[in-house]
């Protein structure tokens, strides 16, 4: 497949805004009180993200998990007001209701970001149902982890999207840990992309480091479900360089391990690549890291200087 310059870049950017907001974020954290709640990051693993939305139109619909990050910058989100509702900000996406945890940007149909491993699924079944009842030609993806795969909701979710044609891509990020359990440890099939044969679904393995892989294959995803012919399981091998958590010390984890696949890094991957292809020159590299750096120093201006909701906020946008 021939990837347009205009998608590399794309991807490109967004590995690296994904890969400095975290960075920052991971500096952040050890400042006591800066930051409130449990933080997850997804570093090392940016490339799936940043594939797969720029496989999507606007209209596409993505739902995803507790390490949601990158999924949303992908997809267009503002690092100004996903960065002040992380800080639990009143200028925040979600008012400061949501915290980094439970991320929702509607403006960019990124409708919920769930923590129950497992809970996505059924959502984005319904998202999926909603946009072929409507005849719209668009679809879901649904990100979970190799965790979520072994979930009651996870298998139901599969079955119902197969059993009615849903256009909705299933994306697992395979980075070899659910929590602190490696994936021998709770799952019996070396490829979770294995399970699809028992809902007559499309299953594909794909090096989850390699960003324009991980666009191809999203991108056939798609076709095929605007085309009628329902879900695909996409597993994408990768791997998180650091805890579940930013508290995690990570002694499940060996060294040796981290390092091999620091080595896969996806930025340089897609990096090289263009730079061999002259598809960007080293001076227009550096400007651009130079400006993702200020977007995110602007971001987290933004959110240090804006208020915290007031108490009676708390009773604002609910449902009942």
């Amino acid at each position: 497949m021939e990837i347009p310059q205009a998608k590399k870049m794309e991807m490109l950017r967004s590995l690296l805004l994904a890969r400095r907001f975290e960075e920052s974020l991971t500096e952040l954290c050890k400042i006591e009180g800066k930051i409130p709640g449990m933080m997850i990051l997804c570093t090392g693993q940016e490339a799936v993200g940043a594939g797969v939305c720029a496989a999507l139109q606007p209209e596409d619909s993505i739902i995803t998990n507790h390490r949601s990050h990158s999924h949303l910058l992908a997809k267009g989100a503002d690092p100004r007001t996903l960065m002040a509702e992380i800080f639990c900000k009143r200028t925040g996406c979600n008012k400061g209701k949501s915290g980094t945890l439970h991320l929702a940007v509607p403006e960019v149909n990124a409708p919920c970001t769930t923590t129950v491993v497992g809970g996505g699924p059924p959502i984005a079944v319904g998202r999926a149902f909603a946009q072929q009842y409507r005849r719209e030609r668009s679809v879901t993806v649904c990100f979970v982890g190799d965790g979520a795969t072994n979930e009651g909701s996870f298998h139901e979710a599969m079955n119902l999207a197969s059993l009615w044609n849903l256009p909705v891509i299933f994306v697992c990020e395979n980075n070899l840990y659910a929590g602190a359990q490696r994936h021998e440890e709770h799952t019996k099939v070396k490829n979770i992309a294995d399970r699809a044969a028992g809902y007559a679904m499309p299953g594909v393995v794909v090096d989850g480091n390699d960003a324009l892989a991980v666009y191809a294959s999203a991108l056939d995803a798609r076709t095929r479900a605007l085309a009628g012919e329902g879900p695909t399981l996409i597993e994408y091998k990768t791997y998180r360089w650091r805890g579940h958590g930013e508290s995690d010390p990570q002694l499940y984890q060996p060294k040796e391990e981290i390092a091999v696949w620091q080595a896969a890094c996806p930025i340089p991957k897609l990096r090289g690549d263009m730079l061999i292809q002259g598809l960007i020159s080293a001076d227009e590299l550096h400007a651009l890291e130079k400006k993702i750096d200020a977007v995110v120093q602007d971001a987290i201006r933004f959110a240090e200087e804006s208020p915290y909701p007031e108490p009676h906020e708390a009773l604002e946008d609910v449902f009942a």
